[in-house]
């Protein structure tokens, strides 16, 4: 049997690079946008975000002249903040630049040390495209020759190989670190698909090697670009998953004859949370003119709690996914940087703690802005609803091989078979495992770091890694209860051929049964799971 697979990053790349490009403007960028570049999309940057890029920057400098000690460039950074590296007062002149230079270029290559294979190339455009909008935000203080390598990057499909370990959640310096080297020529990058080195990609795009000033270096490696750009493509496929999750458990219920009254808008309305009553209409709407709303001797008055309280898994799971949309919309629109770049003219008070941080146009601001707490707890909250999910399709799909429930033929069989559908409850059941095994909170296993200074982190890349994981098995879990669901509907249908789906379940069984057949005879199920997987993943 042929085994459907999603389309290749290539073919991804062929039709996003000819569609339209993503304008970046620091201030609007969306997760779908950070996926629609991961697949290809090229980028162009607004005016007025290059302008606010100059004029941060311009402040920065200023701030040097002044004399002002700021981390990452007149001083080191973590536990070195205390030593002295540039003296800028009055001056940057040509041996102040240069030792600016050799700062920042020891600071990338003190910061590469990651573990663990290249990440995707999907994933690395991702974070590239992330760090580029940031850095618009006009909150970083780079030189403008630094944005337009991310652009050009992007543009000319130039991917710094990076490793896909090693970051503690607290700003992902250890990984980031090698878009700064890439940027430099050393290292390693995929260009146009090719692994070679970075000085060599650079020379066939035409482009000059960076040479990093000022807090250059430091903005490059110093975010959470990485795991922001993974939790916009985890947030997208969560999305998505509740979506189709929605639509099997639609064509479940109906193979399982289950009663539609707990979803009406009578019963929402009695226990009215937003997200619930929400998700009840969304159920009553796909389950239209189903034959579930008609009169039937064999329903039962009450079903298992896994059909009867669904709107509430999948309410859950909808309060998962609008909550961390807010917030890695403010994640992607802003910026994490420390010190952060205020183009702010004047303070809002006259105290020394806040007046000695500007000066003309602005203010250079140490800040805490890399502290990503905030979404990561969603993702780990999130975890635990995905779990919740997983384990009531298992079971869902548990009761549709129960004859006493379904009264239907055992284990959803023919009279050809010999065991159907009997053994096939272990693979589900294994993954809905895991799901919950992976639900325990990861963002507390930490050690403090860099002289006991960075004493706090969140593990942001393993939390969404993880949670990742979740999402893949979940659509495994999903399509095994569509299988079931979808034999059922079959076995109904034998028995009365007038059976009515709802015309959102009937294109939705039309669709799967063109990739997945009946099953009239036992035959291996391996490649059946799979297609039923990626079918759900596709499925518009």
């Amino acid at each position: 049997m042929k085994i459907i697979k999603s389309l290749s990053l290539a073919a991804l790349l062929a039709l996003s690079l000819n569609a339209s490009s993503i304008t970046l403007n620091g201030e609007s960028i969306t997760p779908k946008d950070i996926v629609l570049v991961s697949n290809g999309a090229k980028v162009e940057i607004s005016k007025s975000a290059l302008n606010k890029v100059d004029k941060a920057h311009n402040v920065l400098l200023q701030a040097a002249k002044d004399g002002q000690k700021i981390y990452g460039l007149t001083v080191g950074v973590g536990l070195n903040k205390d030593k002295s590296f540039v003296d800028a007062k009055g001056n940057l002149d040509a041996q102040v630049i240069k030792a600016s230079t050799d700062f920042n270029i020891g600071l990338i290559h003190a910061h590469c040390g990651g573990v663990g294979e290249d990440m995707p190339l999907k994933t690395a455009r991702a974070v590239l495209a992330t760090r580029l909008n940031n850095l618009l935000y006009g909150g970083a203080g780079v030189q403008s020759e630094v944005v337009n390598l991310y652009k050009e990057f992007l543009n000319q499909d130039i991917i710094p190989a990076m490793p896909s370990a090693g970051s503690m959640g607290e700003a992902d310096i250890t990984i980031l670190g090698h878009v700064g080297l890439a940027m430099l020529g050393e290292g390693y990058v995929y260009y146009k698909g090719e692994k070679m080195q970075a000085s060599e990609a650079l020379k066939k795009a035409g482009l000059k090697k960076l040479s990093p000033f000022g807090k250059d270096s430091l903005s490059i490696l110093s975010s959470n670009a990485y795991s922001a750009a993974l939790a916009s493509l985890a947030l997208e496929d969560l999305r998505h998953a509740l979506d189709v999750s929605k639509l099997v458990f639609a064509i479940s219920i109906e193979a399982f004859n289950g009663n539609v009254a707990p979803f009406t808008k009578e019963a929402a309305n009695l226990r009215a949370f937003p997200d619930f009553v929400a998700i009840t209409k969304d159920l009553r709407e796909i389950l239209k003119d189903s034959y579930l709303w008609d009169e039937n001797d064999q329903r039962a008055l009450q079903d298992p709690l896994s059909y009867r309280d669904a709107s509430y898994f999948f309410a859950a799971l909808k309060g998962n996914v609008d909550s961390l949309d807010k917030l890695m919309k403010i994640q992607l629109n802003t910026s994490d940087d420390n010190p952060g770049i205020s183009l702010k003219t004047s303070p809002q008070t006259d105290k020394f703690q806040e007046t000695k941080l500007f000066t003309k146009n602005g203010a250079v601001v140490p800040t805490s802005n890399f502290e990503p707490l905030l979404w990561v707890v969603e993702f780990e909250k999130a975890s635990i609803v995905l779990a919740h999910n997983s384990k009531a399709s298992a079971l869902r799909t548990i009761k549709l091989s129960n004859d006493s429930f379904t009264k239907l033929t055992r284990f959803l069989g023919t009279d050809k078979t010999v065991h159907a559908f009997g053994a096939m409850q272990k693979p589900f059941v294994a993954l809905a495992g895991e799901n919950e095994y992976l639900a325990n909170p990861a963002s507390l296993d930490y050690t403090p770091v860099a002289g006991e200074i960075e004493d706090v982190a969140t593990n942001a890349p393993y939390v969404v890694q993880k949670f990742q994981k979740q999402i893949d098995n979940y659509y495994h879990i999903l399509g095994m209860e569509l299988m079931h669901a979808a034999q059922a509907i079959d076995l109904r249908l034998q028995k009365d051929p007038n059976l009515k789906l709802s015309k959102t379940t009937k294109k939705f069984y039309d669709e799967y049964r063109k990739v997945v057949k009946f099953v009239d005879v036992d035959r291996p199920y391996t490649d059946d799971f799979r297609n039923s997987a990626v079918f759900l993943k596709n499925y518009k």
